[in-house]
């Protein structure tokens, strides 16, 4: 969103949907906001736009203490952006500046670190390195206000590479040292063995599908779904985590234990990922209500159930393999085969939130898995060398399906290996990597549902680039109506 005048009607009008889109940066006061900020709306003379958090702070300005600018939702653009500059934000949003540096991340893309830190500054207004520091500076916010860590831990945590160099980061944030943040901070979170945080979640949200659908999926011993909580362990790159997840209307709560506290950044970017909490729905929803040809337009839907999510994951390797397991079998049959799997090969768990939630293993690593036996594992043989033949192309590096990946790449990659075919790769490509943009034109419901509609895969084009929302207000209502099926027949 560039045309400044029409970012300008958006914070006059406190339009929430563009929370985390842009900041707005007020000359005269040195503050920077989101558009939806309650405060006095500034005169257009003394406001300036950026894209990024970080393009604001380096620019000079400190967040806003009432709108908390730092805890709006991602832009929802650098999830459906498939080009280098969308690969980019979401490896930086999952951590690996921290962890690699600007090389690794410029690696990962293929690219020089100067051209990427070009493309980055001249999208966002700020590089690869500004960006890091500034998504470090809220994982440290996290950790000062909902623990009691000490300062020095806490910095190094977050990825600062010295106490000055955290502090120093703060007070260019939010004009206050991290003491005085905590000591006016919200009390009564801190202390014990989980942090405690709030997700923000740009509406609507339909959080009752959500929450249903992982549950139907949820594997025994790795995941729990009741109602609308979901409890899952975590894979992260310096260690296991678990997270417990309450789906509100308006946000999520989450408690999270972690094995090494530098996961943090890693394990909200994977959890926002699973739970698609970076979408835009109001876009969305009115691309897939307008009318459409054969009478295949969703607006019925899309009324019914405004705001449903296409749900994520928290790692694309581990949706590929549970793909693989799923294929020509029920969801319920393919839980207690990967249920047996998690037990065999997953690494065993002691959190006391895990515990809480009758979670015992970590999912199986590539490397874990790769070693098996195929004839071993509780599935046609067949299926177990394309599970083991998968996690090998993973371990040793021929196929990569990180959060930064190409997934046109990654897809072709994914196809040329053998057991593995269109369905099983545009499902990863739609869960696993993110991908608006799939439909299962194979899938034999979404056929069957096409075809009582007296319409092909041709003619829903127009529901691009948000097929694979369409895809899932079509399984969601086949599903509805089996399950009110059911009803009636059991009172019948």
């Amino acid at each position: 969103m560039d045309d400044v005048e029409a970012q300008y009607r958006a914070v006059s009008s406190r339009d929430e949907r563009f929370d985390g889109v842009f900041f707005t940066a007020v000359r005269t006061t040195g503050i920077y906001c989101r558009p939806s900020c309650p405060a006095r709306t500034p005169r257009r003379e003394n406001v300036e736009f950026h894209r990024s958090a970080a393009s604001a702070e380096a620019a000079g300005f400190r967040a806003c203490r009432r709108c908390r600018p730092d805890s709006t939702p991602g832009s929802p653009e650098w999830d459906v952006r498939a080009d280098v500059v969308g690969r980019a934000v979401r490896l930086v949003r999952d951590g690996v500046v921290e962890r690699e540096g600007v090389p690794g991340l410029a690696s990962r893309l293929g690219y020089s670190e100067r051209h990427v830190t070009r493309m980055l500054t001249q999208e966002l207004g700020a590089g690869p390195l500004a960006l890091a520091t500034s998504q470090r500076t809220r994982t440290a916010r996290v950790l000062v206000e909902t623990t009691d860590l000490s300062m020095a831990d806490i910095a190094f945590a977050s990825g600062f590479s010295s106490v000055r160099q955290f502090n120093d980061a703060f007070r260019r944030a939010f004009a206050r040292t991290p003491t005085e943040l905590r000591a006016h901070g919200p009390a009564g979170t801190r202390g014990g063995g989980a942090l405690h945080l709030r997700l923000a979640v740009r509406q609507p949200f339909h959080a009752d599908a959500l929450a249903g659908f992982l549950a139907d999926h949820a594997v025994p011993g790795l995941e729990r779904g009741d109602g609308r909580l979901f409890a899952r362990v975590l894979t992260l790159p310096h260690g296991n985590g678990a997270a417990e997840m309450v789906l509100h209307d308006d946000h999520v709560a989450v408690r999270l234990e972690l094995a090494d506290q530098r996961d943090l950044t890693a394990a909200v970017a994977r959890l926002r990922h699973l739970l698609d909490l970076d979408a835009d729905p109001a876009a969305v929803d009115t691309a897939l209500a307008e009318p459409g040809p054969h009478a295949v337009d969703l607006a019925d839907l899309v009324a019914t159930r405004p705001g449903l999510r296409v749900p994520g994951t928290v790692d694309a390797a581990e949706t590929a393999v549970r793909t693989v397991v799923g294929q020509q079998v029920s969801v319920s049959g393919a839980r207690t085969v990967l249920g047996r799997v998690v037990a065999t090969a997953g690494e065993p768990v002691t959190f006391d939130l895990a515990h809480e939630h009758g979670l015992t293993h970590a999912f199986p690593t590539a490397d874990a898995l790769a070693t098996l036996e195929p004839e071993t594992l509780p599935m046609p043989r067949s299926r177990g060398r394309t599970v083991v033949g998968l996690a090998h192309a993973v371990a040793v590096g021929d196929l990569s399906l990180d959060v930064g990946v190409d997934r046109d790449e990654a897809s072709r990659t994914l196809l040329a290996l053998p057991g593995i075919g269109p369905w099983t790769v545009g499902y990863v490509r739609m869960r696993g990597l993110g991908d608006p943009d799939v439909l299962l034109d194979t899938d034999l419901v979404l056929r069957r549902i096409l075809d009582a509609r007296g319409a092909t895969t041709d003619d829903v084009r127009h529901w691009s680039p948000w097929r694979s929302y369409a895809g899932m207000h079509l399984w969601t209502e086949h599903l509805a109506r089996q399950a009110e099926q059911r009803t009636r027949g059991s009172r019948a």
